[in-house]
């Protein structure tokens, strides 16, 4: 999914490949840069920062967001990054759920309204990664008299699936979005990361998926931080892609 929606980059060593780094455009005001590794034998060479610093040419003037691990940190905030909160990545195998009401899945014809949601919720148009995840995943959605609301998508993801994004008004629709996609998940591997600070985690554990860390997300010439709307997004649609 990342190679498909990215323009990436590889560092070479004799013809080995020892280092890579990608940069998502999500229309042109906003990218992700995801998938940022070097080889371990090649560290502390200064390689990480020129794929970095590549990837910052190709994003141009757009805002970037990623999320750093503990090693990559200090580098990032080097460039000009700024922490926006930390990342809780929840995962283990799904115990019984019971699905809540109200909440239903929903097919493609309903995309553009989950795109223009998820373009509130996340402050820059990411039609091509509701495309990706409409051709790779499912959505479900709480429906009202006015149509779709908050929605949630779920997909192959690793050794199992990823809940995310998740986009709510609030924890308790959230908690509903989540549930009614665990719902039918009992046994299988899953995996959702959430933000530090919505304050899910307690539930997630007892629903199986243990908080094994999680990075931090961090952004870069910011001009449209979401939060600006009621929406938000609760759960990333993967670490990599924001």
């Amino acid at each position: 999914m990342i190679w498909s929606l990215s323009e990436g980059q590889v560092a070479l060593e004799a013809g080995r490949v020892v280092g890579t780094a990608f940069m998502t455009p999500f229309g042109n005001t906003c990218a992700t840069l995801n998938t940022i590794v070097v080889d371990e034998a090649m560290r502390g060479r200064g390689l990480g920062r020129r794929l970095t610093t590549t990837a910052l040419e190709q994003a141009g003037d757009r805002e970037c967001r990623l999320t750093a691990t503990a090693d990559g940190l200090p580098l990032y905030e080097k460039l000009g990054f700024v922490t926006m909160h930390d990342v809780r990545q929840h995962q283990g195998t799904v115990r019984q759920v019971s699905a809540p009401p109200a909440v239903e899945w929903v097919g493609s014809e309903h995309l553009p309204a989950l795109t223009a949601l998820d373009r509130a919720a996340f402050g820059a148009d990411r039609a091509s990664l509701m495309n990706a995840l409409a051709g790779g995943g499912r959505f479900a959605a709480i429906t009202n008299e006015d149509g779709i609301a908050p929605f949630a998508a779920v997909r192959a993801f690793g050794r199992g699936e990823v809940v995310g994004p998740v986009v709510a008004e609030d924890r308790d629709q959230a908690r509903a979005l989540i549930a009614f996609i665990l719902s039918g998940m009992q046994g299988r591997f899953v995996r959702i990361d959430i933000p530090e600070d919505v304050g899910l985690s307690p539930w997630l554990e007892g629903l199986g998926l243990a908080h094994v860390g999680g990075p931090v997300a961090m952004l870069r010439g910011a001009s449209n931080i979401p939060g600006s709307t009621n929406a938000r997004i609760f759960a990333l649609a993967s670490q990599a892609l924001g």
